[in-house]
């Protein structure tokens, strides 16, 4: 198996299902990405391409040795969300207009790793918050094979 310390190429398919105000929205991306391990944690880099600006946005995905996962885009707004099976978390959104602080709150979160081929699977459904105003549900599907 190739070095997981430098890196190695998977692809990515990711679906996104986000509900926000009684507004439906299903995005679908294949993308390739990178996996590396450090220590106990899986870390999934790859690029998300905005569908209005047409620009790359860096995402990273770690998952750590617990099963609990962080999010993070570096895109125009800068996002951390962290989640953790049927917990509140504070995460942070960053603006070009400042920072606005945010929880998740996930029902479910469901992390399957295997080798030979190594792949995995990650779903999460988590709500976001702003305060107690709820901003939205949502749900991530993502799938990797090396």
């Amino acid at each position: 198996m190739a070095d997981l310390q430098t890196g190695v190429p998977v692809e990515i398919h990711l679906e996104t299902f986000i509900d926000q105000e009684g507004e439906q929205t299903h995005l679908v991306f294949d993308e390739p990405g990178q996996l590396f391990k450090m220590g106990e944690s899986i870390y999934l880099r790859y690029q998300e391409v905005d569908e209005e600006s047409q620009k790359s946005i860096p995402v990273t995905l770690k998952i750590e040795g617990n099963g609990n996962v962080q999010l993070t885009r570096d895109g125009d707004a800068k996002v951390k969300l962290r989640f953790a099976d049927g917990k509140r978390i504070e995460a942070r959104y960053r603006t070009p207009y400042g920072m606005f602080p945010v929880e998740t709150v996930t029902p479910m979160l469901d992390v399957r790793l295997r080798d030979r081929p190594f792949a995995g699977m990650v779903n999460i459904n988590y709500q976001l918050f702003a305060g107690e105003q709820l901003l939205g549900n949502y749900k991530i599907r993502l799938q990797f094979t090396a």
